[in-house]
């Protein structure tokens, strides 16, 4: 599954895991992206929504417009 959220654009972060003595090695932070039917454009499509993004209803879903 794409790593993108089509709504707000979150997609993958890098960064440092830490250790107790400060060694640094890379490593990567994915979105919570689900795939969910919205409406876009008044059609009804599958997207990739972050979490984020569904709970603040900045998408339509179809089963809210009856």
């Amino acid at each position: 599954m794409a790593n993108l959220c089509e709504v707000c654009g979150k997609g993958i972060r890098s960064g440092n895991n830490v250790s107790h003595s400060n060694r640094h090695t890379k490593r990567i932070w994915k979105p919570n992206i689900q795939r969910v039917r919205a409406v876009v454009n008044g059609e009804v499509k599958r997207i990739n929504v972050c979490t984020r993004c569904l709970r603040s209803n900045k998408i339509v879903l179809p089963s809210s417009l009856s």
